[in-house]
């Protein structure tokens, strides 16, 4: 059918819908939408696809609308005036000033010193005068703060000292490994800043309430989770000390802040963690930070690690330039050597090489053969250790002036102890300090380990290990737990803060301290003649006080004296040394010293018999324990011949027990004519019969196989550095090669347990091994 026969025929129906509904085209419209409609639903649910295509073109059109009035919107002046600005600060940002390296210099260079003199100004103090007036102006001006340390700078050219040049260096390498670790010299700037403010406010306080600088194991207050005391720590009149140094401290960082803002040179070394190999520009930059920064930790590693071994280029250095190290007293060592140097000095020792054979199970079954020991040596004792009162009498600088080789005095300045000498268990004791050492000396006789199996590097334990301990073993502990933790306490009448003392008796356990500075103070102060030490006989007096305020209860005490303290300045009178005792054939300098020194024996001797008379009294058993810690060192002529070195680090000892004591007159055979101070409990406890723990019974083993051993030095000024030294039971020196196989293996015990008890796991800690069974 044609096209017009279609049309044709369909014209009547159309004409006739048209003359009864009216609009033609309206009518066709309704007639196939209905249609479209109806045939959409009855097809294969296809309805919602075709209801949607009418929001395509609708889609489109918002579209257009939209980015024409966005384009309308951008090409709007203000609009493109707020482009223009902000386009001229970025191009002004790209091209904004690169800090150069010489400003860097200066900077870092300013940083370092002010660093340097905060960390000085923590260890001075504004001097106080009894009579302002009768003190001139200049005087008043030099010993201010200001200058003090004007002469700390000063004195590298006044007087060639370096020690402000060798903080500084100390400073610098600690200041460089911040720079390269951050790689932002601005924000190394402000962290290295707020530390040492934060350091030097810190170390003043500290410096204020204990006469102590701080030391690297007070970080471990901080590791402890006890950060959040220390305000509480901080007097009242320091409040605005901190808080104008917090004010300080957030300027200098704000500012910093900003400089890196406006700092064109971001990294101080261009560096790229993305792709950080995309060309050889990169590649190298890269390595150059890399490198820059394990250069500068290396460095700092190497000098704080060796800067205590003798001998090693940090070691030299420090020297050359003038650093005198006051290991005896941290606060002087701060003074004048700088706190720096104070910290890194005592922040590495190695404390002692590994052992091969280190195990837990190596541990235990030594623990276990030493118990088995023990309970075979305890079957014939029927006393306990703590049965008694134990007094441990560190006589500073006793010993016999006659044995020293030079020596003729025409009267014995030590009758009386050398009477109870013959009495009682005693010898010589082989001390590792001329002039100097008192705490390793003590140290050994309260825990019982022995220098010469530490490492070279661990120059003082009493500072660089105790400190660090969590808890350090040491025989009065034996007593507290017995009897509590008021059972041991300790006297010394000088400064608390030597050595740490104050310190390390806390970790060891001693429940007081008393001192000249402790409070309350220690009670009996007196001096003999122009002395400007505390006598003996008051530091006795002292002990006595203590004991009858207790009556029966039994207990540890510690007793550090004094007197006998260096310098000799010829401080008594009625000297019959000087007058007509001493006709040895030294020089006027050399005498002089050295019957000052032997009339304080004189002294120290009655005291020591007084004491002793005064503890027969008492109805409760006391044993004392009784040594000089080293000889002094004015002998210069004796010493100046190297075949006296042996007897000029051999002092006295006794170890005497009063009459309500079943061990009263005991006195043991030759085996105890040579010992160290490490084995003095262990022969006090055979000296008063009492039983032992497996540690004592090694000890005791030890002993008889290797009476005394020590690391010998030749002088104060080296008076951790020394080497290995051992005696027989004649006294004779003993190569450590030349010992029988069985003492060699009871040496290693012994190194095993010291290893165990101050660098190892404390395997036995968890054991019974320190205690008695």
């Amino acid at each position: 059918m044609s096209a017009d026969n279609i049309t044709t025929a369909t014209s009547p129906a159309t004409t006739a819908d048209v003359a009864e509904h009216g609009d033609t085209s309206a009518g066709t419209s309704a007639g196939m939408t209905t249609d479209a409609t109806t045939e959409s639903l009855t097809v294969d649910g296809t309805a919602a696809r075709a209801a949607d295509r009418p929001l395509l073109p609708r889609i489109k059109s918002a579209l257009a609308a939209a980015k024409h009035t966005v384009d309308r919107v951008i090409r709007s002046k203000p609009v493109q005036l707020v482009a223009s600005f902000f386009g001229m600060l970025w191009r002004l940002w790209k091209k904004r000033m690169r800090f150069s390296y010489a400003s860097y210099a200066i900077v870092f260079v300013m940083a370092d010193a002010f660093a340097v003199l905060a960390l000085q100004w923590s260890v001075y103090s504004e001097p106080t005068y009894d009579d302002p007036d009768a003190v001139d102006a200049t005087t008043r001006i030099m010993n201010s703060m200001a200058g003090q340390l004007t002469k700390f700078v000063s004195q590298m050219w006044l007087e060639h000292h370096m020690t402000f040049l060798l903080n500084f260096l100390a400073l610098a390498m600690i200041y460089l490994v911040v720079v390269f670790l951050t790689n932002r010299f601005w924000v190394a700037t402000a962290v290295f800043f707020a530390v040492m403010s934060a350091f030097a406010v810190a170390n003043r306080i500290k410096v204020e309430l204990r006469s102590e600088p701080i030391i690297p194991a007070d970080l471990n207050f901080l590791s402890s989770g006890n950060g959040g005391e220390i305000a509480s720590f901080i007097p009242e009149n320091d409040l605005a000390l901190v808080t104008n140094a917090i004010r300080m401290i957030i300027v200098v960082t704000v500012l910093c802040v900003i400089l890196q803002i406006l700092d064109g040179r971001r990294c101080v070394i261009p560096f790229h963690w993305w792709r950080p190999l995309r060309d050889r520009k990169t590649i190298g930059f890269n390595c150059m930070r890399i490198a820059a920064l394990a250069t500068s930790v290396a460095v700092l590693v190497s000098f704080t690690w060796n800067l205590s071994i003798a001998g090693t280029w940090s070691y030299d250095l420090a020297k050359k330039w003038n650093d005198a190290p006051v290991l005896w007293n941290a606060f002087e060592d701060s003074r004048n050597n700088g706190p720096a140097m104070n910290f890194l000095r005592l922040s590495h020792s190695k404390t002692m090489d590994k052992p091969e054979d280190y195990s837990k199970e190596t541990m235990l079954e030594l623990a276990e053969r030493y118990a088995k020991s023990a309970d075979r040596t305890n079957e014939d004792r029927a006393n306990e250790l703590t049965d008694s009162t134990v007094i441990m009498v560190l006589s500073e600088t006793f010993s016999d002036p006659t044995r020293v080789p030079g020596i003729e005095l025409l009267e014995d300045p030590m009758p009386n102890i050398r009477a109870i000498k013959e009495q009682t268990t005693s010898g010589l004791m082989l001390s590792s300090g001329l002039g100097g050492g008192t705490a390793n000396i003590e140290y050994q006789a309260l825990t019982g380990m022995n220098l010469a199996l530490f490492h070279d590097s661990l120059q003082s334990p009493y500072q660089e290990l105790v400190p660090l301990q969590k808890n350090p073993f040491s025989f009065n502990q034996l007593w507290n737990e017995r009897y509590g933790d008021e059972a041991s306490v300790a006297f010394h009448p000088y400064q608390k803060n030597m050595y740490l003392r104050d310190t390390d008796y806390k970790k060891f356990g001693f429940s007081k301290f008393y001192t000249l500075d402790s409070d309350p103070q220690i009670a009996h102060q007196d001096r003999v003649d122009n002395s400007g030490y505390v006598s003996d006989a008051a530091a006795y007096q002292s002990v006595l006080d203590e004991l009858q305020q207790h009556g029966s209860e039994h207990r540890f005490v510690q007793l550090v004296t004094m007197q006998n303290h260096l310098p000799y300045n010829g401080w008594y009178a009625d000297n019959q040394f000087w007058e007509y005792a001493d006709i040895s054939q030294l020089g006027d300098d050399e005498r002089f010293q050295i019957d000052t020194y032997a009339k304080g024996i004189s002294i120290t001797d009655q005291a020591t018999a007084d004491f002793l008379a005064q503890l027969n009294q008492m109805d409760e058993p006391i044993t004392v324990i009784f040594y000089g810690d080293h000889l002094p060192s004015s002998y210069t002529t004796a010493s100046a011949d190297q075949n006296n070195s042996l007897v000029l680090h051999e002092t006295d000892y006794f170890i005497w027990s009063n009459q309500a004591s079943t061990s009263s007159g005991v006195k043991l055979g030759t085996a105890a004519n040579y010992t160290s101070s490490n084995f003095f409990m262990a022969l006090a406890s055979e000296h008063m019969g009492a039983k032992v723990s497996p540690y004592l019974e090694m000890l005791s083993e030890v002993s008889a196989a290797v009476p005394a051993m020590t690391r010998l030095i030749s002088g104060n000024a080296n008076w951790g550095n020394g080497s290995a030294t051992y005696l027989d039971a004649n006294g004779t020196p003993l190569e450590y090669d030349a010992m029988s196989e069985e003492a060699k293996q009871l040496m290693e015990d012994y190194r095993l347990v010291q290893y165990d008890l101050t660098a190892g796991k404390n395997y036995l800690q968890d054991t019974d091994f320190l205690v008695t069974h």
